[in-house]
């Protein structure tokens, strides 16, 4: 299992990093930093810098037909960023027209709405992106975990840090088929 976690240089929530990244790597799968810059990503932990981690692959470099599923951690920035990369949509998008799982967690739906992937979908995300959701034709829940197959993939979706514990293997599981 190849998975690919997409964030910006700056800005992603660590925790919905580094948890699902060990929920891979437990899993037994490889997980590989994507990102829309070489060299290093900054996370938060909220707003207070936290660690970096080292990127593997630039979204222009990245192909979603090398990996089984797409991660998008959030972060209030990271989502914000990567909206506005038209390379990082794309790579996501492509996870959808590929029929390949994609789990998002937080504000990491912003990403989604940009690639117009969320119409006909139910996501549960951060309550703030509430309107953002049902403006982009989707529906927004307010659960732990969500999982969607409404459409050409399955989408895993939580709202917050809190709810890593549900959203892991949640993903995992979709993952893994």
């Amino acid at each position: 299992m190849q998975v690919a976690f997409l964030v910006a240089p700056e800005g992603t929530e660590q925790v919905e990093l580094t948890e699902p990244w060990r929920a891979v790597t437990a899993a037994g799968g490889t997980p590989k930093l994507v990102s829309t810059a070489e060299g290093k990503v900054q996370a938060f932990d909220h707003l207070d810098k936290a660690d970096t981690f080292p990127v593997d692959l630039t979204a222009g470099e990245a192909s979603a037909g090398d990996f089984d599923g797409l991660v998008l951690p959030g972060g209030v920035a990271n989502p914000d960023a990567l909206r506005m990369d038209e390379e990082a949509v794309a790579f996501a998008k492509a996870f959808f027209d590929a029929g390949k799982p994609v789990a998002a967690i937080c504000h990491a739906a912003w990403t989604l709405i940009e690639a117009d992937v969320v119409r006909g979908r139910t996501l549960a995300s951060w309550p703030s992106l509430r309107t953002d959701i049902h403006n982009a034709g989707g529906t927004w829940v307010d659960e732990q975990v969500k999982i969607c197959t409404a459409g050409p993939n399955t989408l895993i979706t939580s709202r917050k840090p809190a709810d890593l514990d549900a959203f892991c293997p949640a993903f995992i599981a979709e993952f893994a088929h």
